[in-house]
């Protein structure tokens, strides 16, 4: 089957067509966070009309208007923590391990840390549901449209991009993500729908269904598109991020993707950048002996794949 060909299933399989971006309509929320060398900005923006999107955005002091720098958009993890979304790599709650915004912006990128869909301040409005609850009701509630959480999510990402295109200290041509775990599945799933990101990075999750299904994983909602399985497995969906530039990275014993199954994925990736005449754009490590976790060499690797293919 080819490239093309496998989109259009594919995106057959995740619910449709996306609909016509409507207005941003951005907003400023609150007054600014000053921190060692760049500030935070409270913003949020329309992903569709009436859904508006929380997010926080770092801006390095050396940036603005007529020194504008590359940036990055960073889909925080899941870890069943639904108070958690962009507050964590934006450095200013959760796991140090994961202040990668924070770390980003020193380095002088712009970055856009947004919530996604059921977490942080996009849980029940209602508050009706909580925790995973909610996650799961949003879920089915999709997938009865015809859709699935990884359609909304990759919409969603979209208009992330849409917004920090609209940031005049923004270098529209030099716009990159990044995501562990929950997040790295949203690194794979946006990549073959936005061609304004040249260069993406995932840390820690690739769980094909392969995988899934021997050892029985019960992952989160956006590993999960109707119907895929009878035209390919998740490494298919990165293959088609090709020719732009993925890294991945792994730990050997990360239970969340299995590295039998790992081992074949970075394969059947490396055979389609290969079709594509882009072998050197993709990349990956695994790390002997460590787990779920963003190590000091997986995070040297991925600032290196920033900074060769950003600056």
């Amino acid at each position: 089957m080819t490239p093309a060909t496998l989109r259009k299933k594919l995106l057959a399989c995740l619910g449709g067509p996306w609909p016509k971006p409507g207005p941003l309509k951005p907003r400023r929320n609150g007054d600014l966070i000053r921190k060692d060398g760049y500030r935070i900005e409270a913003v949020s923006y329309e992903s569709e009309p009436g859904d508006r999107v929380p997010a926080l955005l770092l801006v390095p002091d050396s940036v603005d208007a007529r020194r504008p720098a590359p940036a990055i958009a960073i889909w925080h993890q899941h870890a069943g923590q639904w108070h958690l979304g962009k507050s964590e790599p934006a450095g200013l709650a959760g796991d140090p391990m994961h202040h990668t915004g924070a770390a980003l912006a020193r380095e002088g990128y712009v970055v856009l840390c947004p919530d996604a869909l059921c977490f942080e301040d996009r849980r029940d409005p209602a508050g009706k549901l909580e925790a995973g609850n909610f996650e799961r009701f949003e879920f089915l509630r999709y997938v009865v449209a015809g859709k699935c959480m990884a359609w909304k999510n990759i919409l969603d990402m979209r208009r992330a991009v849409d917004y920090l295109v609209s940031r005049p200290e923004v270098r529209a041509d030099r716009i990159g993500c990044y995501g562990h775990s929950m997040g790295s599945t949203h690194t794979f799933l946006v990549g073959p729908w936005e061609k304004r990101l040249r260069c993406l990075v995932g840390n820690c999750c690739l769980p094909t269904y392969a995988a899934i299904h021997r050892t029985k994983i019960l992952h989160c909602f956006p590993n999960f598109i109707p119907g895929w399985l009878q035209y390919g497995d998740t490494p298919d969906v990165a293959g088609l991020i090709a020719p732009r530039a993925l890294h991945l990275n792994f730990g050997e014993l990360d239970g969340g993707s299995p590295i039998r199954e790992v081992r074949q994925a970075v394969k059947t990736i490396t055979r389609a950048y290969t079709a594509a005449g882009a072998k050197q754009n993709f990349s990956y490590y695994i790390e002997d002996g460590s787990g779920h976790i963003l190590s000091d060499e997986m995070w040297r690797r991925t600032r290196d794949w920033f900074d060769r293919h950003l600056r």
